[in-house]
């Protein structure tokens, strides 16, 4: 491998060709310079393939007029590839978080280009991946040629995703500030699910959470327990905050004993600042962290995960609404599985009770062309502001009337009608 320098993005990017496949870094991570650089040569090129899980920022590659010349194979969609895949200038590809690397590894999606970013080298040569490891390193580890865009901005973070100059095939140097998302107070009643979620944790239990309204709901519910740990593909703010207040110290955990481990974090600067260089982070590998014999091993795994829909037997669609693609598989199953697994786990799903349609998120049956991400078999415990199902072990009438118990008033008498017709022929 030649030794890595600097040069710009438009001189890092100019020897991608036609017909190959470039992977773009993830999330608060996405190279937005070389991701612009590579665009502004699309009159140069036909048919580059672009595979990435959810990224944030512009996705200019998008634009109706690179239409065949770049084609996105997206492994989780976002606000700014949605109606890419709506239009067909993006594709989804439905697969396991946990298992994307092993595609990479195992040669059955190879790669030809790896954009990333990085930080700073350190004095040995040494760059993180900084907020987002995820996918990543199998991206590096692959790819016939990796550019990295080396920002001031990004964190160093402990972990795996340490990668050496001489990995690199062109540098490209960048003090951009790194993508921050500040979510917003939680609602009431995003408040009342979190209430809901937070008398199921128990003292020492580890945590999985995402980023959203009623994760972060759920977290500021938890400041008066004790213990608790997080091992979770992702997290935000709120992770930092619990561990400012003591209660997340990761004294029970088996894995990874006192540390919070996990694939990617997004939030703000101030989130950033805190995994900097913090030994009490560790960002791994997502087929690592979302391993489910992994999960298993640490205290009552409480995955808190969330849903677009459930239906009164528990099958749960979190990523389409009806056969429009709104985001992915993602991690749920591997966590909903792993927590159901460990010793006093606890799987969770967790949705408002109504959309903001006012139709009832607990429904009959599955918009038609929805996916099912999340099995009726997997599925635990369902909470909403009206309460918690507890669904395990229970037959499919005994489903029903728990799930129609935590909708929304308004619907109950409607779906106790439709249940009727439905359980008493069978």
């Amino acid at each position: 491998m030649n030794n890595p320098h600097y040069v710009t993005a438009d001189e890092a990017v100019k020897n991608i060709r036609s017909g190959e496949r470039v992977f773009l870094h993830s999330a608060a991570a996405t190279p937005q310079l070389l991701v612009d650089a590579l665009t502004a040569r699309g009159h140069e090129l036909g048919g580059v393939e672009l595979v990435s899980i959810h990224t944030e920022g512009a996705a200019p590659y998008l634009d109706p007029r690179f239409d065949g010349i770049f084609h996105l194979n997206t492994f989780f969609v976002g606000a700014n590839t949605r109606a890419a895949v709506a239009n067909g200038m993006a594709s989804y590809v439905p697969v396991f978080l946990s298992e994307i690397p092993g595609l990479f590894r195992s040669g059955r999606m190879p790669l030809d280009v790896a954009l990333v970013q990085v930080s700073p080298p350190d004095k040995h040569g040494f760059c993180s991946l900084g907020v987002s490891v995820d996918i990543t390193n199998a991206a590096i580890e692959t790819a016939r040629h990796v550019i990295a865009q080396v920002n001031e901005n990004m964190p160093r973070v402990h972990g795996n995703g340490i990668i050496h100059v001489s990995a690199m095939d062109a540098l490209v140097r960048c003090d951009n500030p790194i993508f921050e998302m500040v979510p917003p107070p939680p609602s009431p009643i995003e408040s009342k699910i979190g209430a809901f979620i937070a008398e199921l944790v128990e003292d020492g239990a580890t945590l999985q959470t995402g980023i959203g309204g009623i994760p972060d709901a759920a977290l500021r519910s938890l400041r008066d327990h004790r213990d608790l740990g997080m091992h979770t593909e992702m997290f935000s703010d709120g992770v930092m905050e619990l561990v400012e207040c003591g209660a997340l110290t990761g004294r029970k955990k088996t894995k990874q004993w006192g540390k919070i481990v996990a694939g990617f974090c997004m939030g703000s600067r101030a989130l950033y600042d805190f995994v900097d260089d913090n030994p009490l982070i560790e960002m791994r590998d997502i087929s690592y962290v979302n391993d489910t014999s992994v999960i298993r091993t640490n205290p009552r795994v409480t995955a808190i995960n969330s849903a677009l829909e459930v239906d009164i037997t528990g099958q749960v669609c979190a990523d389409s609404l009806g056969s429009n693609q709104y985001s992915g598989v993602g991690g749920q199953v591997d966590f909903i599985r792993g927590a159901a697994l460990s010793p006093g786990g606890k799987p969770i799903i967790a949705l408002n009770s109504l959309t903001s349609r006012g139709l009832s998120k607990i429904v009959t049956r599955l918009k038609p062309g929805a996916s099912v991400t999340t099995s009726r078999a997997h599925v635990h415990y369902v909470v909403t502001e009206y309460g918690v199902a507890y669904l395990y072990g229970k037959n499919l009438r005994q489903r029903a009337s728990a799930l129609i118990a935590i909708a929304h008033p308004n619907h109950r008498e409607q779906l106790e009608r439709e249940a009727y017709s439905i359980f008493r022929r069978h």
